[in-house]
C-alpha cells in the first residue's frame, strides 16, 4: 500500500524504519543485498519526504539520481547526498537472483552511509521534529 503522498512525516517514517532494517547485523542467512536495498529504500522515500515538503508530488521511480533533480535549486543537498544515485543500483538487482557478484561489506558500508546522510539531510529539510 503506498503512504499517503501528502504525509511528509508518513514518507520519512517509513525511510527512518527502512534505514533501521538496512543496519540489522548481518547473520548466516542475511544478505548484504537485502540490506543494500533497504538502504535504497530509505533514501527513496526520504528524498520524496523531501520532495512533499517542497510541493512537490513525487514521481513512482526508484531512481534516486531522477528523484535528486527534482528537488529545488533552494534546498539542494550536499554533494555527498548526490553520490546517493548510486543507490539506485539496489532497488532491482539486489532484491533478485541475477548471478552478479555478491555485495562487499565495502559496498554494504557505503551504502549505509549514503543512506544515512541522505536521511539526515531529509529530516534537517523538514525538520528535526517532523516525524
Amino acid at each position: 500500500m503506498r503512504p499517503d503522498s501528502r504525509s511528509v512525516s508518513d514518507w520519512l517514517r517509513r525511510a527512518r524504519s527502512d534505514l533501521a532494517v538496512a543496519r540489522a547485523p548481518v547473520g548466516p542467512e542475511m544478505m548484504r543485498e537485502t540490506l543494500c536495498y533497504q538502504a535504497q529504500q530509505a533514501a527513496e522515500k526520504a528524498i520524496k519526504a523531501v520532495l512533499i515538503h517542497v510541493g512537490t508530488e513525487p514521481p513512482r521511480t526508484h531512481n534516486i539520481g531522477r528523484l535528486l533533480l527534482l528537488v529545488p535549486a533552494t534546498t539542494l543537498p550536499p554533494d555527498d547526498i548526490a553520490r546517493a544515485a548510486r543507490l539506485t543500483d539496489y532497488a532491482m538487482e539486489a532484491r533478485y537472483p541475477s548471478g552478479e557478484v555478491p555485495v562487499t561489506e565495502e559496498e554494504y558500508g557505503e551504502a549505509l552511509r549514503l543512506a544515512e546522510a541522505v536521511v539526515a539531510w531529509a529530516a534537517e529539510v523538514i525538520g528535526a521534529d517532523n516525524g
